[in-house]
This record gives structure tokens, C-alpha cells and sequence, in this order.
């Protein structure tokens, strides 16, 4: 899981806050670990302080889950402008969940609460194997001429796109801002019916909209096929759109 937002700045509580919200929205989740450099797992006997802390420093140490059966990971790092869409830097929360069926439930609640906490722009949760083909989409220099993977669209790199509401690309579940719904035109209740059979709105008004039932998995044909038409739809999508 990845969540694209505004930078921190200053006294920002955007990381405190995200982790609160991870554990409202799955009862019975608790992280209170600190993942150090090493490796071991460090608990953390203040850890609202220790977040708050490090978040006004503009950073997100790896955080982990009390629970070694279900184990969810947390992190953040800034993005310096120069490599933002417009220039304007951001700061990307990345989530790990595992691959069971505990976590793909536990996914769509998370992703919101990260993206809603975290007063993102948008962001996405994705199996790792479909992830994996999904970035290879980016064309990140010029002579990178090898197509796309599955005959998936090509789509630019995050530095060239003209917004950072736009999303950069799909995923399995998608987190849409008001804003990023607005600027790729989400919803068309004539064209989005399938869409919007599988969204719900936000309280701060975006949307959380899932793909497919099961998780994406690319070498299922209607799974491909249902990324295809979605990125047929949305053409904003990955700063695609002729102009």
C-alpha cells in the first residue's frame, strides 16, 4: 500500500494521526513496535510521543504491529519537489499487510484511514506480484524503449505530470481525494456503473474504489482485462491525456 500526500511541515500531526486511524478502523490492531536498522523490533512504551516527535522532524520511522499473527507494517519518507508532480514535494506513507484473507479484508478500511488521516491525494493497495508489473508501466528516461508488460498503457514518470491530484496509476484498490476524483472525472453514474458497484464514498468526500472482487491478480484474464478497461476509461490516469 501506497499513499501519496502533501509534505509535513511544521508541527504536522498527519503521522500520529494515520496511525491512530489505522487502529480505529481494525478493531483489535495495535502498533506499538519500532522496526530499528537491525532489524529488531523495539516496543515502544510512548508511542503516541514517539510518533508525534519524529513527525514534527518531517519523518516516519518503520512501525510494526504488536501482533506476530497479524503483522502490519508502517513507514513514511518525503519526496523532494524536483521529483513531484508540479514541483510541489510530497511525503508517501507505505503500508504492508500480509497476503492472507485477513489482510485483503483488513485492506479497503486501511487504505482509507491512511488516505483519509493522512489528507492524501490518492494512493493505492496492491498484491505485490501485480505491483511489480504495474511499475513497469513508468518510463522514466528517454531510451527506455521496452514496452509495458501485459500491453499496458505507458505512463509518465511522477516528475512529469502537471498535478499531484492526478493519480500515477491503478491498483487493486484505489484511494481517490475529491480532488483526484475531480481531475480524472470520477463518477460518470452512465459510464462508472461497474465502478461504483465496488466504491464507497469517504467522509471527506473521495472515494475508495476496488477493481476487482478478489485481489488483482494480472495472470487472471478478467482481472487484466478489467485494469485495461479501467485505464481505458480514466485516460488522466498515469498523464496519458492528449492535450
Amino acid at each position: 500500500m501506497i499513499v501519496y500526500a502533501p509534505a509535513l511541515v511544521g508541527d504536522d500531526s498527519r503521522t500520529l494521526a494515520v496511525v491512530r486511524g489505522m487502529e480505529r478502523a481494525r478493531p483489535g490492531l495495535r502498533i506499538g513496535l519500532m522496526i530499528s536498522d537491525e532489524g529488531q523490533l523495539i516496543r515502544l512504551p510512548d508511542r503516541d510521543a514517539f510518533v508525534a516527535r519524529e513527525g514534527r522532524r518531517g519523518e516516519m520511522p518503520p512501525l510494526r504491529s504488536t501482533d506476530d499473527n497479524f503483522r502490519v507494517s508502517v513507514t513514511g519518507w518525503g519526496i523532494p519537489a524536483g521529483l513531484c508532480p508540479g514541483g510541489r514535494a510530497q511525503f508517501e506513507f507505505h503500508v504492508a499487510l500480509p497476503l492472507s484473507a485477513e489482510g485483503s479484508a483488513a485492506a479497503e478500511v486501511l487504505l482509507e484511514a491512511v488516505g483519509e488521516n493522512g489528507s492524501a491525494f490518492w494512493g493505492h493497495a496492491t498484491p505485490v506480484s501485480a505491483a511489480v508489473d504495474i511499475a513497469r508501466q513508468t518510463k522514466n528516461l528517454p531510451d527506455d524503449l521496452e514496452p509495458p508488460p501485459r500491453r499496458l498503457p505507458v505512463i509518465k514518470s511522477p516528475s512529469a505530470m502537471r498535478s499531484p491530484e492526478i493519480p500515477y496509476y491503478l491498483g487493486w484498490l484505489n484511494y481517490w481525494s475529491a480532488a483526484a476524483a475531480r481531475a480524472i472525472g470520477f463518477p460518470d453514474p452512465a459510464r462508472d456503473a461497474e465502478l461504483l458497484s465496488r466504491a464507497r464514498r469517504t467522509e471527506s468526500g473521495g472515494w475508495v474504489v476496488q477493481l476487482t472482487d478478489a485481489p488483482l491478480d494480472l495472470d487472471n484474464p478478467a482481472h487484466l482485462d478489467a485494469l485495461k478497461r479501467t485505464y481505458e476509461r480514466f485516460p488522466e490516469i498515469g498523464g496519458r491525456a492528449v492535450r
